[in-house]
């Protein structure tokens, strides 16, 4: 009885739903890798392991939508993350870590609350990124963007008006301390029309470190603006982009100093980011290939070059293999390293060769 029970109240929102015009879909993917970390400076971390999401961050979600009339729609996403490597919860043991936002959708646009992506990370591994920020080429391990998604967030995205988009986004901050501490807010402006697209995104964050105690945390407040763009050639697609990020928190760094104990793990504090990348299809296979240098304008002068190459291959619509190399030439003591869609790196190289299954 109690199992009858609990089955129809799991489902009886689902018919509610069909008889108001509503869909709900359930979706994931499941990745998996094994990683071969190198240069690592002797720390026992660099090592090979399984990563639980390589070329992308393995998930399982929720979406739906109820049409209510006069071209209005409710929308809501609920998207936890996991590592397939050991069936815990990613994004620090949150429920719906990845995305958790409901809002509305109209002729007008689209204005949702919640948990949602940074603008300017998107443009980056949307439209920047021949490995669209996974595998071991993934851009975001040296062009700054400083965190994926922002909490407690309005965001409003216009409807495609002859190829062009634009949205904002505004996080509350939510400190005990002051309204400002965590706060940010960004926009992008987006053209897409048949093989060229292009994209302009700004994002501006203040203290991204999350005040747990009674003083405030360090001042890790970022600037960074992003220009991207590919175009669909009859060889294959090639990508550009140019970043500029000010603040201290601006570029991506590891507070736990994977180089250790004696290594300085200061970050820039000012730089500009040059992305160049190609993807080349031959049939159901794809090569990846892109090259990142990172110009450190500090006084350190720590810069730092990333050179990748990848294949993909569709084994069918949903399932595929992959393998990636990827490494970091870092100059004056800069201490950036590879990682993928789920993990930071811990080393100046990696080898990575994995599954995907998108369901």
């Amino acid at each position: 009885m109690r199992t009858t029970l609990a089955a129809l109240l799991c489902c009886s929102p689902l018919v509610v739903g069909a008889q108001n015009q509503s869909s709900v879909n359930v979706y994931g993917v499941v990745d998996a890798a094994v990683v071969k970390e190198g240069g690592c400076d002797g720390d026992a971390r660099c090592a090979s392991y399984v990563s639980g999401g390589a070329a992308t961050a393995s998930r399982l979600g929720v979406k739906g939508r109820e049409a209510l009339g006069d071209n209005l729609a409710a929308v809501f996403t609920l998207e936890a993350g996991i590592r397939s490597d050991s069936g815990a919860s990613d994004q620090n043991n949150r429920l719906f870590g990845r995305q958790a936002f409901v809002g509305l959708d109209g002729r007008f646009g689209a204005l949702t609350l919640g948990r949602q992506y940074n603008l300017q990370y998107l443009t980056l591994t949307e439209v920047a990124d021949p490995f669209q920020g996974g595998m071991a080429g993934n851009a975001a391990n040296l062009v700054g963007y400083t965190v994926k998604r922002y909490d407690n967030t309005l965001k409003y995205s216009t409807p495609s008006l002859r190829g062009v988009t634009a949205s904002a986004i505004y996080s509350v901050g939510e400190s005990p301390f002051s309204n400002r501490y965590n706060r940010a807010y960004g926009a992008t402006i987006g053209y897409a029309n048949g093989p060229f697209t292009v994209s302009i995104s700004h994002q501006r964050k203040n203290n991204p470190i999350e005040a747990a105690a009674t003083v405030p945390p360090p001042d890790l407040s970022a600037r960074n603006s992003l220009i991207a763009a590919n175009v669909a050639l009859g060889f294959g697609t090639v990508y550009a982009a140019y970043g500029h990020n000010k603040g201290e928190g601006s570029s991506p760094w590891d507070t736990s100093n994977p180089y250790g104990a004696l290594a300085m793990t200061t970050p820039s504090t000012d730089s500009r980011d040059v992305l160049f990348g190609l993807s080349v299809p031959f049939g159901s296979t794809s090569l990846l290939a892109s090259v990142i240098h990172k110009d450190d304008r500090s006084l350190l002068d720590r810069n730092a070059r990333q050179l990748a190459v990848g294949l993909n291959h569709a084994l069918s619509k949903r399932t595929a293999v992959y393998a990636s190399f990827a490494r970091i030439i870092n100059q004056n003591g800069a201490r950036y390293t590879v990682g993928n869609a789920t993990e930071a790196g811990h080393g100046d190289r990696a080898l990575t060769v994995g599954v995907r299954h998108a369901f």
